[in-house]
């Protein structure tokens, strides 16, 4: 069978228009080169954070204010990137600021009880069905960690299950299988999406199984939701089992006032949280039922160990706790669930229109877009459905839109903050529009 020359002669403009992006992405930030081969003396590939580099070398922030953020060379770009969802407040809101201040006015890193660290697990503990008691980390991280360590010990068995290609911080991530840097938990990996498997894997290892480990859309594995009826399947089979449902809302407790187990009627034995809920500061959180969470009651002999430094730090305590009792109220969050739905379905009734290979995956707020084209016989149920995806459109995609004053993840991330208005959306899709203009030809897509 003869191959079709116009895909071969695609292929080519494809690479020729990310060549020429790459290249006036680096002529047009000189100083953040600069500083880029600077940070490189000093950390390796002049990087603390792997998730934001990207080529040819990344921009470097200076400032921000409202929805924006200005890089080096004086850029101003429309943060679309909310910092991984956890920049809901944008970046000046005044309400976190003033208790930011407040607090520090009274001194900080006092070594003692404060409370702030009341006020906000009472918030949290009223808004999430799961939190009958609930402990505070620096990072979702240190929360999916020690919300493991605490299955285990509860149940006295080992094994942990996954899901394959989920993460849970630097320590718990399975994007190719288990990293070689995780935690040295004994892992069983369950596809997602799949209660016909799961049941099987748990079938096999029940006995020894502590706990499922598994987040109500998938973030850092493409913005992939979990089927109602695959998380469903999930609490029945834990509790038969006699295993732990570990929900991790890092990401997904922003979908309602209590996040998606409230959304979805789905209530786990416990609960991980961190990103916005800290006001934008260092945070994470662990909690759930209030027998497992007893574990950790320093009273009780033979209570389990849980220190931090900063696990109670008085500015995260005061930001977050002023950020979900006065901004964050549950109104906020629904209108902010309906503005993300609908734009991704503008986003997605755009691609089609004009037969454009992107597709956007999500929940609410959070979602991400995908170099492939959306074909109902072959949906997005997990991260292997994406294999097909060019590589090359989505950094294209994303170079051109930084181009224009938009501000998405290199991978396609998109975490909406309450800053946000219809009139910054619409001016997004506008750029959008313009990419797909740009580069039709490219894109094997009609003009607009």
């Amino acid at each position: 069978m003869t191959a079709d020359p116009r895909l071969h002669n695609r292929d080519g403009l494809i690479d020729e228009a990310l060549a020429a992006a790459r290249a006036r992405y680096a002529d047009s930030h000189p100083q953040s080169r600069a500083a880029f081969e600077r940070a490189c003396r000093v950390m390796p590939g002049g990087n603390t954070r792997s998730v934001l580099y990207h080529g040819p070398f990344p921009f470097r922030a200076v400032r921000g204010e409202g929805p924006w953020l200005w890089d080096a060379e004086g850029h101003r770009l429309l943060d679309l990137l909310g910092e991984y969802t956890a920049g809901l407040f944008g970046h000046s809101n005044p309400v976190i600021r003033a208790a930011v201040e407040r607090a520090l006015a009274r001194g900080w890193n006092s070594g003692a009880h404060n409370p702030y660290e009341i006020a906000l697990a009472e918030l949290l503990c009223q808004r999430f069905p799961s939190l009958e008691r609930v402990r505070f980390t620096n990072s979702g991280t240190e929360a999916n960690l020690m919300a493991v360590s605490a299955a285990r010990c509860f149940t006295g068995r080992d094994k942990v299950m996954a899901i394959d290609g989920a993460y849970h911080g630097g320590l718990l991530t399975f994007a190719q299988g288990p990293s070689p840097v995780n935690a040295p938990y004994p892992v069983v990996l369950a596809r997602y999406n799949d209660a016909e498997g799961l049941a099987a894997l748990v079938a096999e290892h029940g006995t020894g199984l502590a706990c499922l480990l598994v987040e109500p859309m998938m973030g850092a594995g493409g913005c992939i939701p979990a089927e109602p009826a695959f998380l469903a399947a999930a609490r029945a089979l834990t509790r038969e089992a006699g295993a732990l449902l570990v929900f991790d809302e890092v990401m997904t407790s922003r979908m309602a006032a209590g996040g998606c187990q409230e959304r979805l009627g789905i209530t786990p034995d416990l609960t991980t949280l961190g990103k916005y809920l800290g006001g934008g500061m260092s945070f994470g959180a662990f909690g759930g039922r209030r027998d497992v969470m007893a574990l950790f009651d320093p009273t009780a002999p033979e209570a389990l160990p849980h220190a931090g430094t900063f696990n109670n730090n008085v500015v995260t305590l005061a930001a977050g706790a002023a950020a979900l009792g006065e901004v964050f109220t549950p109104e906020a969050a629904e209108a902010l669930f309906q503005r993300g739905e609908a734009l991704r379905a503008r986003l997605n009734a755009r691609f089609a229109a004009r037969d454009a290979p992107y597709l956007a995956t999500g929940l609410g707020s959070v979602m991400t877009l995908h170099p492939r084209r959306a074909d109902p016989a072959q949906p997005i149920a997990r991260p292997e459905d994406l294999a097909d995806a060019d590589p090359r459109l989505r950094e294209l995609l994303f170079l051109e839109l930084l181009a224009r004053g938009h501000y998405t993840a290199p991978r396609g991330f998109i975490a909406l903050s309450l800053e946000l208005t219809e009139t910054h959306l619409a001016a997004f899709e506008s750029a959008v529009d313009e990419v797909l203009d740009t580069h039709a030809e490219a894109l094997g897509c009609a003009a607009g």
